[in-house]
C-alpha cells in the first residue's frame, strides 16, 4: 500500500533549501525510494513550505530515511528552518484519479 509522508517547515532561505534539495538528488541516487516528490509553498505564508513524499510503502521511506545521503541532508534543512519541521506519516486508504 502507498505510502506518503508531509512534511511541514518554515524557512526565510529557500533558495538555499533548494540547494540542498538538488544535493540530496545526488548523493541519493540510485539509492532512494521516493516514487514522487513536491514542493509546496504556501501563497498566503510563504515562508511556510509542505513537501509531499510518496512511497511505495512505510517499509521503504523508514529505509530512504537511513540513507547517508538524506541524514546528512536533512540535519542541513533543519539549520535552515526558522522552527522544527513536522512530519506527517499517512497510509493511502483510498485513491481516486480524474478520468480525462
Amino acid at each position: 500500500m502507498t505510502f506518503v509522508q508531509l512534511i511541514e517547515y518554515e524557512t526565510d532561505r529557500p533558495e538555499e533549501l533548494d540547494k540542498i534539495f538538488d544535493q540530496w538528488m545526488k548523493d541519493t541516487e540510485g539509492k532512494r525510494t521516493v516514487m514522487h516528490e513536491m514542493h509546496g509553498q504556501d501563497r498566503d505564508k510563504p515562508a511556510h513550505f509542505v513537501d509531499i513524499v510518496e512511497f511505495p510503502s512505510y517499509e521503504a521511506a523508514m529505509e530512504n530515511s537511513k540513507l547517508p545521503g538524506t541524514q546528512k541532508n536533512a540535519e542541513r534543512v533543519r539549520e535552515l528552518c526558522t522552527s522544527e519541521p513536522r512530519f506527517v506519516n499517512l497510509e493511502v486508504k483510498r485513491e481516486d484519479i480524474k478520468q480525462k
